[in-house]
């Protein structure tokens, strides 16, 4: 019998390719010095929301209480994740700050609509359907860690010095073991089908926003999604 985290694997796997193109071609070595800097102010901008949101749901936990099965396990994990996630923001400051860039930069300026519609959905569906939701983004993003090699390859490629890809580096090791705890968890909450669709739903949505964020990325100057001036 096929478990819940193989199926939702699976989904994910067949929507896969588009986001996998536009991380190659992010990646790409051509003017990847300036596109680095982008893709750190980028992901700060996704990662400083990801305390704050799984904070959010943990307390749409608390609120649906025991009478909700889901809602004691779903915040028992939130709770030990949040431990684990706190301060990964401030790793890419730390990168940008490395790379010669304002690490203050990321904080002056609204993350443009590209990075709200990738994040933001989640903050409606913890609110206004199920905590549990929330799975499916963070699914996604521990699925898609960096490559052991990576960081290596970045700094040959852009003549950056190591200290600027601390984050690639250590999600590079830290994914991999989330990512299982996190099939384990999917597994074992008593799930209903309304709620099992609510995951693979924001999974699949998280997936088709970050092929969007990367594609920019990869393509043009980010900051020329930001939303303009009145």
């Amino acid at each position: 019998m096929i478990t819940r985290s193989s199926a939702l694997h699976l989904k994910l796997a067949l929507a896969a390719p588009p986001l996998n193109a536009a991380m190659a071609e992010l990646w790409r070595p051509d003017g990847l010095t300036e596109r680095y800097g982008r893709y750190l102010r980028t992901m700060h901008e996704v990662i400083r929301a990801s305390v704050p949101l799984m904070e959010l749901a943990v307390r749409r936990c608390t609120a649906l209480g025991p009478a909700d099965p889901v809602a004691g396990p779903l915040a028992d994990y939130l709770a030990r994740h949040i431990e684990e996630e706190r301060g990964h923001d401030d790793w890419l400051l730390a990168d940008l700050a490395a790379a010669g860039l304002d690490p203050h930069g990321p904080l002056r300026q609204q993350p443009p609509p590209v990075v709200a519609r990738l994040v933001g959905p989640q903050y409606y569906w913890v609110e206004h359907f199920h905590p549990v939701s929330l799975l499916g983004y963070i699914t996604v993003l521990e699925n898609n860690a960096p490559a052991p090699w990576l960081a290596e390859r970045l700094a040959a490629d852009t003549g950056l010095p190591g200290a600027a890809f601390q984050t690639v580096s250590h999600h590079a090791v830290l994914d991999t073991g989330h990512s299982a705890e996190l099939g384990r968890i999917l597994d074992e909450l008593p799930l209903d089908q309304a709620q099992e669709t609510a995951v693979a739903v924001s999974a699949l949505h998280t997936v088709d926003a970050a092929t969007e964020l990367f594609t920019r990325l990869a393509r043009q100057d980010s900051r020329t999604e930001r939303t303009p001036d009145p």
